[in-house]
Formats: structure tokens, C-alpha cells, sequence
């Protein structure tokens, strides 16, 4: 997520000021600090920038996180053969270490009275989940519906998968228990 957001004050801002009842030499001596210190922003004068990245969005895939650690991206397409890489590699950095002839076994267990066979690979956690910074209403807010809608049309999740929703701000949280989400 984003550590900072810049976004510079203007004429409009001092507006604001004026609009909420600061005194008028608060607002001047507001506008003439953040002038001198360049934080005011000139929508005149061409930004000038340390560094330009550019990004063909061409080249932007899908990925998924994991297998071990979340900060490990693997393209989407990618992922059958990395995981089936990771199975086998040492256990370690990107590795279980799993000898060839375990790799097909399975377990069956019993979660609240639902036999379930679970085997390397299964997907035991479903979670939607936003960051604290970074948490946009608006798509918690449609992933909430479209989780109850699924749900609406008969989806069921098999009792050996723990779901999750976790909203990165108390706020959003409030939007979805008003919502009935």
C-alpha cells in the first residue's frame, strides 16, 4: 500500500479556511508559509519530478502471492509449474521439501460434521481483505456484495475453508454492517 499521498494545498483550500470561519490573517499568513516553503501548489508551472518511471500496462499480469510468503509474486500462468516446483524443492526459501512419493496423499477430516479430503494444494483460507491505509470503501463494499449475492445463488463454502473478511478501517467495517454485508 501507499506510505504517502501528497496533495499540495491551493486557493480552493484556503477557501475552505475561509469557509470555517479561520481569521483572515490566519488564512494570508497560511497561503504566504506554504508559497515560500514550495508546498502551495502552482497549477501554472510544469511539475518537475526527481525520477519519471514509466509503465506499459501491457506488460502488468496477474499474480498471486505465496506460496510461503506474501511479498513472493508468481504470475498467474505461472503458478501450476512454480508450485509444483516448490513441492519438491528443500525445504526452505521456496521450498517444502516433499519427497515425489507423498506429493499425491490426502487426509480426510471432519470439520463441524462435514467429511472434507484435503490434499497438498488444497485452499483452506478464502479471505477478502483491504490494508489500513490503502482501504477503499467502494470495493469492500462490492466485494461484500458480490460474496453475499454468490451466496444468494446457492455457493457454499465446504466447512474446511476458513473465509474472511477484514476491512483495513473501522469506517469501511461500519459500511459493510450497514449495509447487511
Amino acid at each position: 500500500g501507499a506510505t504517502m499521498g501528497f496533495f499540495p494545498p491551493d486557493e480552493l483550500s484556503m477557501q475552505y479556511l475561509e469557509q470555517t470561519g479561520r481569521p483572515a490573517g490566519h488564512v494570508a499568513l497560511t497561503r504566504q508559509y506554504l508559497q515560500q516553503q514550495l508546498l502551495w501548489a502552482d497549477y501554472d508551472a510544469a511539475p518537475e519530478f526527481s525520477d519519471v518511471v514509466e509503465l506499459d500496462l501491457a506488460s502488468v499480469v496477474p499474480c498471486v502471492a505465496g506460496p510461503k510468503r506474501p511479498h513472493d509474486l508468481v504470475p498467474l500462468k505461472e503458478m501450476k509449474k512454480d508450485w509444483e516446483a516448490c513441492m519438491s524443492s528443500p525445504q526452505g526459501f521456496k521450498g517444502f521439501g516433499v519427497p515425489d512419493e507423498k506429493q499425491g496423499s490426502s487426509a480426510t477430516i471432519t470439520v463441524n460434521g462435514e467429511s472434507c479430503d484435503l490434499t497438498h494444494g488444497s485452499v483452506v483460507i478464502a479471505s477478502i481483505t483491504s490494508c489500513t491505509n490503502t482501504s477503499n470503501p467502494s470495493v469492500m463494499m462490492a466485494a461484500g456484495l458480490v460474496a453475499k449475492r454468490a451466496v444468494e445463488l446457492g455457493l457454499k463454502v465446504p466447512e474446511s475453508i476458513k473465509t474472511s473478511l477484514a476491512p483495513g478501517s473501522q469506517v469501511v467495517s461500519g459500511y459493510l454492517k450497514d449495509a447487511g454485508l
